[in-house]
């Protein structure tokens, strides 16, 4: 079954080739290999850097983010994302290949925070997997600003 580490870090085996690692510390100077992992993005709709993590993440992923999502099919800047959905960026300057942006409820006005906040996760992990990514950091997804 799972095993815990002693300290601020937790390490629980999931299965034979899964590990849930949980860490106190900065999401933004997480990284594994450079090349197969990512971290979470808790962004807001517009995915433009609202407050929290995900101010920390814009300002290390600088004009790069808004340069890439205009050139991206997968972004539209205009158009508000809903909540439990994910995009893809490249990390730029973050020490993790990839940023894995989505957007969490707001508690005080989403019609199913859970739902969405699941699908949150879920979505994310599956969009780790259609990119082969083999190691994934979450922050605690709408726990600050909106939750």
């Amino acid at each position: 079954m799972a095993s815990a580490t002693a300290g601020e870090d937790g390490q629980f085996k999931l299965s034979e080739t899964s590990v849930l690692k949980i860490q106190k510390g900065d999401i933004t100077r997480s990284f594994v290999d450079g090349s197969s992992d990512a971290i979470v993005n808790p962004a807001n709709q517009r995915m433009l850097g609202g407050g929290g993590a995900d101010v920390a993440m814009h300002r290390l992923l600088a004009r790069n983010f808004e340069k890439h999502a205009l050139r991206s099919q997968k972004f539209d800047l205009v158009l508000p994302v809903p909540p439990g959905e994910a995009r893809i960026t490249p990390g730029f300057k973050l020490p993790a290949s990839h940023v894995i942006h989505t957007v969490g409820p707001i508690y005080d006005s989403d019609k199913d925070p859970k739902d969405s906040l699941r699908n949150a996760y879920k979505n994310c992990l599956s969009v780790a997997q259609q990119n082969n990514i083999k190691y994934i950091a979450f922050p605690a997804i709408s726990c600050g600003v909106f939750g």
